[in-house]
């Protein structure tokens, strides 16, 4: 527990060195409750969406199609017009990714010059993120006008994940090793 409350009250220290026993416990804390949090949020954006869909499809059943069976029930809309707004779930899910990056960025850095490492380090996994973030609805929007003009921006968004995915696997990695048993340019072993 004193780690998870020593990563929050550190939460703009990007000094020092944090040791695996204190960065990990915060970090999952901070990525477990983030999602769960997450998770919540996007709620009532799918269910403002979900309604909307339902809606169209109630008073306009030539624009979309609606399947139902035992546990499961889809509407596919087919008119450009009627398409829901997804704005309001990439805004949450923006905030809540943002959130993360923000709560742990000072603790990524600590532990990477616990290793020996610039918190510079960090930066990749940040990087290739909001850029997918950023071009994510672009693409969806793209893919939902069916003119067959999103493969190209497709292809470079799944490009720009699977070097996210890498760079987060390594950032992982470095996050998990070893201490630097004796002191270092960012400063002596924490206890």
């Amino acid at each position: 527990m004193n780690a998870i409350l020593n990563g929050f009250r550190r939460l703009a220290d990007f000094r020092g060195r944090d040791r695996r026993g204190q960065f990990w416990p915060y970090a999952l804390t901070v990525v477990a409750v983030s999602f769960i949090r997450l998770w919540l949020g996007t709620i009532p954006a799918m269910t403002t969406i979900f309604e909307h869909a339902s809606a169209v499809a109630a008073t306009n059943p030539e624009a979309a199609t609606v399947v139902s069976g035992p546990g499961h029930y889809s509407v596919e809309i087919h008119d450009q017009a009627y398409m829901p707004d997804m704005g309001p779930f990439f805004l949450v899910l923006r905030i809540g990714v943002a959130a993360i990056v923000v709560l742990l960025a000072a603790a990524v850095t600590r532990r990477l010059h616990d290793t020996g490492r610039a918190g510079y380090w960090g930066i990749p996994p940040v990087i290739f993120l909001t850029v997918g973030l950023t071009v994510f609805p672009i693409v969806m929007a793209k893919f939902m006008a069916e003119d067959g003009s999103g493969i190209s921006l497709f292809l470079l968004l799944f490009l720009n994940n699977i070097l996210y995915i890498a760079s987060l696997i390594g950032l992982i990695i470095l996050l998990s090793l070893d201490s630097k048993t004796t002191a270092n340019r960012y400063g002596p072993p924490t206890i």
